[in-house]
């Protein structure tokens, strides 16, 4: 998947009705694109797919998997450590603190 142009349509519809295949591309598109980086970025990408494809498998159905892969991507921008932090404290900005959590009691259920 180099170079050739992303045909949206041709994999919503390979999806539909081969969704074996559509795995099976779906893997081989991302190794080939993975495996273009050198090695630490490779290594880095890699990781970062282990975690898509976990937050894949454990989704109900692919609306949620769309829901858990947003929530991992807007975290690694604006939480702790996340890109909006570095690009702060490289700027000499402030680093936004994260107030303290707060414990909030639950009543026993037992009786």
């Amino acid at each position: 998947m180099g170079n050739e142009r992303f045909d949206f349509d041709e994999w919503a519809e390979l999806a539909r009705s081969w969704p074996e295949t559509f795995e099976r591309r779906r893997r081989a598109a991302v190794e080939a694109a993975i495996g273009a980086r050198p090695g630490r970025r490779s290594e880095r990408l890699r990781r970062l797919q282990w975690r898509i494809d976990r937050e894949r498998e454990r989704a109900a159905n692919p609306m949620d998997a769309c829901v858990r892969l947003h929530r991992m991507m807007w975290r690694s921008f604006a939480g702790p450590g996340g890109l909006a932090e570095r690009l702060n404290a490289m700027r000499g900005g402030p680093v936004p603190q994260r107030p303290p959590g707060r414990v909030l009691p639950f009543p026993s259920r037992r009786r």
